[in-house]
């Protein structure tokens, strides 16, 4: 009834997992956003980074804070450490930002997090015979509030297309005449543009409410609205300049297969699963273009990106991984065992097992994604190890002539302390994961409790229900006990296994047929194993320092070979689709730069193997739900590679050779990222000066780019940002009677211009915006003619009379980190691993001559890598001092455990020689895969020394003799667990499918430990036993 329970939880709990890529990964940062519309990069960083880096510096649990200042906003950026609750940091930021001082015409500061699952998870481009405006109204009108609708949907943002705007445009010259400003234009607009409430009247016996009804009906209204009066007569608004039907100026443009459109980018709710979500959208598109046919006639939408198709094909393949292994694993344990009654009693522990595991993870809020779900990929071949070791020591007691019954309870019970301590040894591994820091250990936190869970469920299944059945197997194959009889509890299982039986021993035979030529080749090596491993083990036990200092030797050469092996953060998943940051010299006007965007497109576009090219012109992308870096000279490109391209990074390099190509182009390549937000090579050069910066910064990528292995070096110091710097005459602009704000106010409202109100329409409201004639604002010549006096004075001055007017070029952007200014040389790894290429970095530029208050150092993911290997290494420590306490609270010895502590570095050896052997690069997840080993390859030592223990205490044998006669006994049983373990892992290794490189560097490295382990233990755990125990 137990299993039942636990099948029907089970069940429950996997029909209400959610489905997701990755777990929740929380990354403590925050960015506070501030714009400030107009404003240079230098007065950005003196009027809002700098005040606002104060204030929110103070806030607790603060690990840095930087900034970046650009033209008309300033992003700072808070680092708070792991395990920050960052909904109450996000509240001490806002009340620290409540007391802040910063001009009042610049925009409230807001709070942007970096949550890869706020990234969205659909792009939808919307194209076709519309007009862009028309389709940026139907998508904010119609589509938005149908797809907010739907359950699991967070948000819809509308980019590109065209947003209605109402432009009123003056002549300022006529204005200055009449003595009106642009600011009272704007004032009249919106005191004339109301409905307001008169209160009641009352009339006799009636009672009315009294409403002012002047809002504005239309454009003409706007027009008709009196501004002044020259000698009574009446002056309107479209006396002195036209208002019309316009649209707001355009800070970014969207491109779908060389047509502009309009991108629908859609956000989930956290918890909501990803691929139901992304089901209800598609179906909701559907009716969508069926209900809007006739609007919508040749117009189309396209699915630029759905997340949902990655993560259904990477769920898939792990889910297939898992089957596949355990199917191998069932086999391999058919060769053993030759008996499918055997076989089939050990291999439901695979499934009952998982099956619990799912009503565990629901318990624990753990969704269904590729690293819990690889966590069972990892562990389907250890779930029947604990069954193995169990039935082989009731089939030897079966053998030894004990009854069925009686040969389940000694046979469970004998080994029954040993199964314990090496389950408790694999799990107790994974607890260490909790002090890993940075990305790894979110990363890795859904895995280790996957395979925490299942191995739980599979020791109870192997105590609990494979005696059970076996009991009952055995008794009705031999007919034993037909004088008391099953029990009234057990007669319907009895019956189901006689009928079992009949059944199994039919497809046994049918198995044996098929499976002869593999039985010959099995059985060829399982004997010649068998005979040979006891002559061996006799002669090592006769030679034991020399066998010991072999293997020490061959473990030193091998260890001393990783050294050539790469080292890097996390290895790059492929999803498909790579993205190229694109940037022309700062000043480059938004529309030239789409000029150019369709000019690239032209090129790639036509290439073998991409299937489609998106682009964001005007912004350098959006990552992990921050808000776009509006940028009119930079541009962001989405390539999508057709289905079954294998080779990405051939595309990349033709792609690389078509932009080399164009002039004054700088560019980067990068890849959809859920790990870290960082450039995986940065230089970050601090100090005070931005010239002294910027020289430095050349100096350095001149070093860089002697370094092979490097790719798209870029500095944020280089490209100046076109500007006029405006220097006023003080003396002349006190004679006017006015102040250098005032004329500073006063030019913004001509060139950039004021939202004065706003004119209904329908159910929607569009903004008036009020400012100089286009015609006025066009030249710098314009600019100097500006009538900058005020109203009241006699007669027009212009600006170029008060003020010494140049075009320069500033800086395009200005970064900070911890308080001081720096410059960030950012690259690319090109067939390179990120360890080595750091190392010969830091080795290039160790002799850069740097004044004094000047420093350097190394940022980007080699920062996080440091971080992550650090408290990988500790967990790896404390991973393995766990394992040496369960063994030695299970021994109640300290010399034992020591002896099993051993096959510890021999599967490191192992690890390293497949590590060798496949190219793999070390990363976090192979550390992750170490620590998983330590708790692994001490299993088949523990049972091996406990069963030397129990014949030297129960049967009263010597050492030698006990050591011998253990590893005659244990050399199948181990065989089998090792072999079941491998080659449940082996379709993991094989990296096959999507997201499988996150996976297979684990399993490699736990298959090379276990395997190499597993032969060295079999002779080098006796050999040790022997030296280290000195009793009889």
């Amino acid at each position: 009834m137990l299993m039942i329970a636990i099948v029907a939880f089970g069940g429950v709990g996997f029909s209400r997992l959610s489905v997701n890529l990755l777990p929740d990964i929380t990354y403590p940062t925050i960015t506070v956003r501030t714009e400030y519309e107009g404003v240079a990069p230098l007065e950005i960083e003196r009027l809002i980074s700098e005040p606002v880096e104060g204030l929110v510096g103070v806030v607790s649990n603060v690990n840095r804070v930087s900034s970046i200042s650009r033209p008309g906003v300033s992003d700072v950026v808070v680092e708070f450490g792991w395990g920050t609750n960052m909904d109450f940091a996000s509240l001490d930021i806002r009340e620290k930002l409540d007391l802040s001082n910063l001009p009042r015409d610049a925009g409230k500061p807001i709070l942007l997090r970096f949550d890869p699952s706020l990234d969205p998870i659909m792009r939808l481009a919307f194209y076709g015979r519309l007009s862009l405006m028309e389709m940026r109204r139907v998508a904010e009108e119609r589509l938005r509030p149908d797809l907010e609708s739907l359950e699991g949907v967070a948000a819809v943002r509308i980019n590109g297309g065209l947003e209605e705007e109402i432009q009123v445009e003056v002549e300022t010259q006529r204005l200055a005449h009449l003595g009106i400003s642009i600011s009272q234009i704007t004032n009249r607009l919106n005191a004339e543009n109301v409905n307001l409430t008169g209160g009641v009247l009352k009339d006799g016996e009636a009672e009315f409410l009294v409403r002012t009804l002047n809002e504005f009906k239309s454009i003409d209204d706007i027009g008709e609205i009196i501004i002044g009066q020259i000698d009574r007569a009446p002056i309107k608004l479209k006396d002195v300049g036209r208002v019309f039907r316009g649209h707001r100026e355009r800070d970014l443009v969207t491109r779908i297969n060389g047509r502009e459109g309009v991108e629908v980018a859609v956000y989930k709710e956290g918890d909501a699963n990803t691929v139901q979500v992304s089901k209800a959208i598609q179906e909701r598109l559907d009716g969508f273009l069926e209900e809007n046919a006739l609007l919508l006639q040749d117009s189309g939408m396209e699915v630029v990106f759905n997340q949902a198709t990655f993560i259904q094909q990477a769920v898939d393949e792990v889910l297939d991984t898992a089957i596949i292994g355990g199917i191998l694993a069932v086999i391999i344990l058919f060769l053993f065992l030759r008996d499918l009654k055997s076989t089939t009693i050990i291999g439901l522990s695979i499934p009952l097992s998982v099956i619990a595991t799912f009503f565990l993870m629901f318990a624990s809020d753990i969704s269904l994604n590729i690293m819990s779900l690889g966590g069972l990929a990892l562990g389907v071949g250890m779930l029947v190890d604990n069954s193995i070791v169990v039935l082989e020591s009731i089939q030897r007691y079966r053998d030894q002539g004990y009854k069925a019954l009686e040969a389940a309870v000694r046979g469970a019970s004998e080994v029954g302390q040993a199964v314990i301590a090496a389950t408790t040894t694999t799990i107790c591994v994974f607890l260490p994961i909790v002090f890993v820091e940075g990305v790894a250990g979110q990363l890795f936190r859904d895995q280790a409790l996957t395979v925490t869970y299942s191995l739980v469920a599979s020791l109870i299944v192997a105590l609990m229900l494979i005696p059970m059945l076996s009991s009952l197997s055995f008794a009705g194959m031999t007919g034993e006990d037909s004088e008391q009889g099953p029990s009234r509890g057990v007669k319907g299982p009895a019956l189901f296994l006689r009928f079992f039986r009949a059944i199994s021993n039919g497809i046994g035979r049918i198995f044996s047929i098929l499976l002869f030529p593999l039985y010959w080749v099995f059985d060829a090596i399982f004997d010649s194993l068998s005979k040979v491993y006891p002559r061996f083990l006799s002669w090592a036990l006769h030679r034991r320092l020399l066998v010991l200092t072999v293997c020490i030797g061959i473990g030193a050469v091998i260890l001393d070979q990783t050294r050539d092996l790469g080292i890097e953060l996390i290895p790059e998943m492929s999803q498909g689709e790579f993205l190229v940051d694109l940037e022309w010299r700062a000043g480059t006007p938004l529309e030239q730069t789409a000029l150019h965007v369709a000019a690239i497109d032209g090129r790639i576009r036509p290439l073998e193997g991409i299937a489609s090219v998106f682009a964001l012109i005007g912004s350098s992308g959006q990552t992990g739900g921050t808000a776009s870096d509006k940028k009119e000279h930079t541009a962001q490109l989405h390539v999508r590679l057709a289905p079954g391209t294998v080779d990405g990074t051939t595309i990349i390099e033709i792609v690389r050779g078509q932009l080399e190509q164009i002039p004054d182009l700088k560019f980067k390549f990068s890849h959809p990222s859920y790990f870290s937000f960082r450039t995986p090579i940065e230089v970050q050069i601090s100090g005070y000066s931005l010239q002294t910066l910027d020289l430095l910064a050349e100096q350095a990528i001149d070093r860089m780019r002697t370094i092979p292995g490097l790719a798209d070096i870029r500095s944020s110091t280089a490209g100046g940002q076109p500007e006029i710097q405006i220097i006023f005459k003080r003396m002349r602009i006190a004679e006017l009677g006015t102040t250098v704000q005032n004329i500073g106010e006063l030019l913004r409202n001509k060139l950039q211009g004021n939202v004065a109100t706003e004119l209904a329409r329908r159910d929607r409201k569009v903004d008036i915006r009020v400012r100089a004639l286009s015609e006025e604002r066009e030249t710098i010549g314009d600019l100097k003619q500006m009538i900058v006096s005020p109203a009241s004075y006699p007669v027009p001055v212009s600006l170029e009379s008060v003020a010494d007017i140049r075009a320069v070029d500033g800086p395009a952007e200005i970064r900070r980190l911890d308080q001081e200014r720096v410059a960030v040389i950012s690259a690319n790894l090109d067939g390179r691993d990120l360890g080595s290429v750091v190392t010969e970095i830091e080795a290039a530029l160790a002799d850069l001559p740097l004044p004094e208050g000047f420093t350097i150092s190394m940022g980007g993911q080699n920062e996080e890598m440091v971080r992550s290997f650090d408290s990988m290494k500790f967990a790896l420590i404390l991973a393995i001092f766990l394992v040496y306490l369960v063994m030695a609270s299970q021994f109640e010895s300290l010399l034992h455990p020591l002896v099993i502590m051993f096959t510890i570095p021999l599967g490191l050896i192992g690890s390293a020689f497949g590590l060798l052997l496949t190219g793999t690069t070390i990363s976090v997840v192979v550390l992750i895969g170490l620590i998983m080993l330590a708790g692994i390859v001490v299993n088949n030592a523990i049972v091996l020394v406990d069963y030397i223990n129990h014949l030297r205490r129960d049967e009263g044998m010597d050492k030698m003799a006990a050591v011998l006669r253990a590893g005659e006994l244990r050399f199948r049983p181990i065989l089998m667990t090792t072999s079941t373990t491998v080659l449940g892992l082996l379709p993991m290794a094989l990296g096959l499918g999507e997201g499988a490189e996150i996976r297979a560097p684990m399993a490699i490295t736990v298959i090379g430990g276990l395997l190499v382990s597993t032969l060295l233990t079999l002779v080098l755990i006796p050999v040790v036993y022997s030296l280290m125990d000195r009793g009889k």
